[in-house]
């Protein structure tokens, strides 16, 4: 049987993932590693939990002992690695757990696999997903492409730019097998509700403000998560080793746009007046070092692996927003903190 690790599966995109890849392939053995950490939450997978080619484990990829044991244990043929710190407003406030994780947990994956496979790395790859957030911000006209030179902004960027310095060094170095692919802004299903789509629906639905950074005039490309789990699949399959795929949703919206758009949607399932949710809109100070705009050219994945976005947004966000709305005790269970007493219980001596 295949072994395929993938980490941060519990997470909103690895969440997707690895349902996926669990219901797709049903001849490889997928584990999830995810520690559990404020955006992990396994009811994501609940679906999927008794299947016989899924395991979970709970750990940190900050456990440089832990994570050779892993790959002891497991002999894994590939990696999907997904854990992260994501959230930049975190980063500013704590910038070392980004390190952490998004550097040192990255390294310490990168060793265990180049210590299992350094005696024959055929049929093996190590798939590092990225951001397009290393890249800087774009002016009004242009986009990224897979050679734009880095220029991160924040810790956050800064670590997944470091990361991604990192990943390409072993490729070069020691001949680890790898794939890299950065995308744009993700949305859809079980996404942790600090991010700007959810909070904004949660905050329509409980009529609280929906804050916006400055003037909402920053632009960001916005891709389903559902898109991007499928094109996650064809590169993990098909993408050439040592290269970079970036994946967008050919997606624009300004942040104002897009909050009118998710109030115009909101306002109609909830059956109020249009413009009601729109009253809730309050503008707050600008976020330090807030990048303008990011928009990414995903002509290579087109071009090369036949990939292209499934949705356009206008039902993207229908879906998204259904979801939310269908799924009230999921996200009461997060901003209640619930889940997380259930894992500190359920994983206490582990």
């Amino acid at each position: 049987m295949k072994k395929i690790l993938i980490t941060g599966g519990a997470g909103f995109i690895g969440s997707h993932v690895v349902r996926l890849f669990v219901n797709k392939y049903g001849d490889s053995q997928i584990v999830n590693l995810d520690a559990l950490t404020y955006a992990g939450n396994l009811e994501n997978l609940k679906d999927i939990a008794e299947k016989p080619n899924y395991t979970f484990v709970k750990g940190d990829i900050t456990d440089e002992s832990f994570i050779d044991e892993l790959f002891t244990q497991y002999q894994f043929d590939s990696v999907i690695h997904l854990a992260a710190e994501s959230h930049v407003d975190r980063s500013i406030a704590d910038p070392l757990a980004f390190i952490r994780t998004n550097i040192l947990g990255t390294v310490n994956l990168l060793n265990a696999a180049k210590k299992i496979w350094q005696k024959d790395m055929t049929g093996k790859r190590f798939y590092h997903i990225s951001t397009d957030e290393v890249y800087g911000s774009l002016g009004e006209e242009g986009l990224f492409t897979e050679t734009t030179a880095y220029d991160p902004r924040s810790p956050y960027s800064a670590s997944k730019a470091s990361s991604d310095h990192l990943v390409r060094a072993y490729y070069h170095t020691y001949g680890l097998p790898v794939v890299i692919s950065n995308c744009s802004n993700n949305y859809g299903p079980n996404q942790f509700p600090e991010k700007l789509i959810p909070l904004s629906i949660n905050n329509i639905k409980k009529n609280n403000p929906i804050p916006i950074y400055g003037k909402g005039e920053n632009i960001r490309d916005w891709l389903y998560v559902i898109d991007h789990a499928n094109a996650i699949d064809l590169i993990f399959n098909k993408g050439l080793i040592g290269n970079t795929y970036n994946i967008g949703g050919i997606n624009e919206w300004t942040n104002i746009d897009l909050i009118h758009k998710i109030c115009e949607v909101m306002d109609r399932k909830l059956g109020r007046e249009q413009g009601t949710s729109a009253q809730l809109i309050t503008f707050v100070k600008d976020r330090a070092g807030h990048d303008k705009r990011y928009a990414i050219d995903s002509s290579k994945l087109m071009k090369e692996l036949e990939w292209s976005p499934s949705l356009q947004f206008e039902e993207g966000i229908e879906k998204t927003i259904d979801w939310y709305l269908q799924n009230e005790e999921w996200l009461d269970n997060i901003l209640s903190g619930e889940y997380e007493k259930y894992y500190k219980k359920q994983y206490a001596d582990r």
